[in-house]
Formats: C-alpha cells, structure tokens, sequence
C-alpha cells in the first residue's frame, strides 16, 4: 500500500449525508447506491463545481456516530471542500485539523476502496504505532471514470 502523510488545517465541506449502519455489510451496499442517485441527479457534478478548497475532488466523509447510539452507525457524506455560505439544499460539516495518513487507491469503484479500507484496518494498523484519530475518515474522488481499471482515489484516514 502507498501512502503519505501530511497535516492539514481544519476545513469545511459542504455536500449530503445519509446514516447507515455498518452490521452485516449494509453501509457496503448502501454507500455506492447513495454514489450512483448523486451521479445521476447532478449532485455529483454540482459539488465539482463549488469545489474552492485544497482538496480537488468530491470526498465521501465517514462519521462513526457508535459512541452516540446503539449499534455501528454511520453519518456518510457526499461532499465538497468549500468555503463560503452554505449552497441551499446542502447541509456544512467542519473537518477538524489533524495529521492525515492518505492511501493510494488504483481501481474501479466500488471493490478498489472497499478492499483498501479492509487492508488499511487490518493490515497497516496492527503494524504501525498510528491509531485512528476518531475524527471524520475521507474518501477523495478525483475527476475521471470512477469504474475504470485506471482510476486512481485516495482515502485520508486523522491519525494520533
């Protein structure tokens, strides 16, 4: 696995979420269900264009909400980094700054970052000193054909 790490200041996106819970897999159906509807609607594009951040994609952000409730439950957003008033129809999420350690991703959607995610947990952490920060985790989608063999995304896991 590749990967670099890097410090960032605290930012803002702005995009949709939806809460799924993680038992039994459903956020791993869920998620690209909620990717096609935002590709399809326009949503997608629309996020691309109010991009004026540092990073120059559209990010799925995953907000562990476990600690609040009952059961692995997550808040997934389909977002952008961008400052400024809140676009209507979209709701604002603050990233707080952190030291990110950010994985290369090479393949399509939806296999190349779910068999990422499964390596980063339980490969590269047992094996490092890092722990996960427990602050939102980033999905980054650049430009291109996200189910092509030749895309690349990357995936920006706060650490301590």
């Amino acid at each position: 696995m590749n990967y670099k790490i890097v410090e960032k200041e605290g930012f803002q996106v702005v995009g949709i979420k939806r809460e799924f819970s993680c038992i039994n897999g459903e956020n791993l159906i869920g998620i690209p269900k909620m990717w096609d509807v935002v590709h399809a609607d326009g949503t997608n594009d629309l996020l691309f264009k109010l991009n004026n951040g540092n990073i120059k994609g559209v990010v799925g952000v995953c907000v562990d909400k476990s600690s609040n409730q009952s059961g692995p439950l997550i808040d997934y957003w389909i977002a952008a980094e961008y400052s400024g008033e809140t676009p209507e129809g979209l709701m604002r999420l603050e990233i707080p700054a952190s030291k990110w350690v950010v994985f290369e991703v090479h393949g399509p959607m939806p296999d190349a970052i779910q068999k990422v995610w499964k390596q980063i947990y339980s490969e590269w952490f047992p094996s490092n000193q890092y722990k996960p920060a427990g602050t939102p985790e980033l999905e980054v989608y650049f430009e291109g054909d996200p189910w092509g063999s030749d895309y690349y995304s990357e995936i920006w896991l706060p650490i301590k």
